[in-house]
């Protein structure tokens, strides 16, 4: 017991109060004479967080190489449910991701995000892993994909995306940085593609967010060879020739006759692709081969990206994305929740309208206030004090996370406390951003404050397996 961390058990002690008030505010009805009855969901949601403290004690009382020992059973006793739950006849708000056992529903996707987390440690804790073979790597993604698959079809494509998160502690843990600003790049093209592909440049007849994109390409491109080759001669000649092919074919769209440049880039990207790939040949030289294969990646996913949006995805998804990225208002339909939950939050002001004042959420303008969209009720009732005061706390989590994380003395120790951080800041990150319409409406909960079981079970076993282990750390083993 002196071992453990009592400031993280303090900081989530915290963050349950908060959410058990935000709780209380989000399903408190006009005229409730007892929000302590199991029949509301304040009441209910006591018994979660007393369930869930009570959970974490077992945790913290079992050995801690108990977790290391048993982490790849876990991981496969979850899997199996998680195949399992495809099959299942339940299918609650269009999804198949709840076991329904008699009045109990219980969702596994919560709980695979530790058994995850345990396995990805285990694994590049053995002996002789090294994250920079890629028969290595590669096993180590496939352990984290996994879930993420047998979650999507399930139809919960929200809590698969979380799985997203495990990259972070990749990054940590020696994965090359070309990777993770692949996947950033990846997600430039597609915002500025998609959201300014109707948009002309000028009098030229070309689309602004295809010109943009490839230009990107090519940008990226030669700064890589810069940074990865060591090869200033030969970035320069490359960005030299495409942005000055590319701006005489401005000119003369511009001037002489209107075409759409965005032919003379294509043509630009395959020369640029061809002179990556001499050089790869001519020099021997790995990195000029990869930064060819990051061009033709990045050409294919958004040209790729931008037929799924139009031709695959369904009416709603497609709506979703262009309500975020602003190309449609919809404030009746996808975007209702999020613009009610903007209402709400502005609402709040400074100090907000007082416990269980709140008049959007009491009158039940936004949907799922009580789980999604909690931190609305936090915003309206609680003002930008409050809503600061609870992401402070979360700032703090993480920071403490690190610090744990770091102290470690075994790298199974370490692995896990990076994934145990990545998943909560991804949760937070994403919920809070989705809430105030920075991010995409995809469902995942807040840790500690959205309603339920599953989630606040899920997070407190994530976070008090880590707290388990970091006590642990300097026990001298016979």
């Amino acid at each position: 017991m002196r071992s453990l961390d009592w400031w993280t058990i303090g900081i989530y002690l915290a963050l349950l109060a908060f959410g058990w008030l935000s709780v209380c505010g989000a399903s408190y009805t006009y005229g409730d004479t007892d929000i302590l009855s199991l029949g509301t969901r304040s009441g209910m949601q006591i018994v979660w967080i007393g369930t869930s403290v009570c959970l974490g004690f077992v945790l913290l009382m079992l050995d801690d190489r108990f977790y290391d020992t048993f982490a790849y059973i876990v991981y496969a006793v979850l899997l199996l449910l998680l195949f399992v739950t495809i099959f299942n006849p339940h299918e609650i708000k269009g999804s198949r991701s709840w076991l329904v056992l008699g009045p109990l529903r219980l969702q596994p996707a919560e709980f695979a995000k530790f058994a995850t987390a345990l396995a990805v440690a285990k694994l590049m804790s053995s002996y002789g892993f090294n994250i920079h073979r890629w028969k290595d790597f590669a096993t180590a993604c496939a352990v984290v994909l996994l879930p993420m698959l047998f979650i999507v079809a399930q139809k919960e494509t929200g809590s698969a995306l979380v799985y997203i998160a495990f990259f972070l502690m990749f990054y940590r843990e020696g994965m090359p940085g070309s990777v993770l600003f692949t996947g950033v790049a990846m997600i430039v093209y597609f915002v500025v593609g998609i959201r300014y592909e109707q948009t002309l440049l000028l009098d030229t007849g070309t689309s602004v967010g295809k010109f943009v994109v490839l230009l990107l390409v090519h940008v990226f491109s030669s700064a890589m060879v810069y940074a990865y080759c060591k090869d200033k001669r030969q970035a320069l000649v490359m960005i030299g020739y495409t942005i000055g092919a590319t701006l005489l074919a401005f000119l003369f769209a511009e001037f002489v006759i209107p075409f759409d440049i965005v032919w003379v880039q294509l043509a630009a990207s395959l020369f640029l692709i061809g002179h990556l790939a001499y050089n790869a040949l001519r020099q021997r030289a790995r990195n000029y081969f990869f930064i060819a294969l990051f061009a033709v990646g990045s050409i294919a996913f958004f040209y790729s990206a931008d037929y799924m949006l139009n031709n695959v995805l369904k009416p709603h998804q497609r709506v979703r994305i262009n309500v975020l990225l602003g190309l449609d208002e919809d404030l009746s339909g996808a975007g209702y929740n999020v613009h009610q939950s903007e209402i709400a939050i502005g609402s709040g002001g400074l100090k907000g309208k007082g416990f269980l004042n709140g008049t959007q959420t009491k009158l039940k303008f936004v949907p799922e206030q009580d789980t999604d969209f909690i931190f609305c009720t936090v915003g309206e009732e609680e003002g930008f004090i409050g809503s600061a005061s609870v992401l402070l706390l979360f700032l703090a989590l993480i920071l403490r996370l690190i610090k744990l994380a770091e102290r470690q003395t075994f790298k199974f120790g370490r692995i896990y406390g990076y994934c145990v951080l990545s998943i909560f800041l991804f949760h937070v990150f994403i919920n809070v951003g989705m809430v105030l319409g920075l991010t995409p409406v995809i469902g995942i909960p807040l840790p500690f404050f959205s309603y339920g079981g599953s989630s606040l079970w899920g997070f407190t076993i994530l976070l008090f397996i880590f707290l388990r282990i970091d006590a642990g750390r300097n026990i001298v083993r016979t």
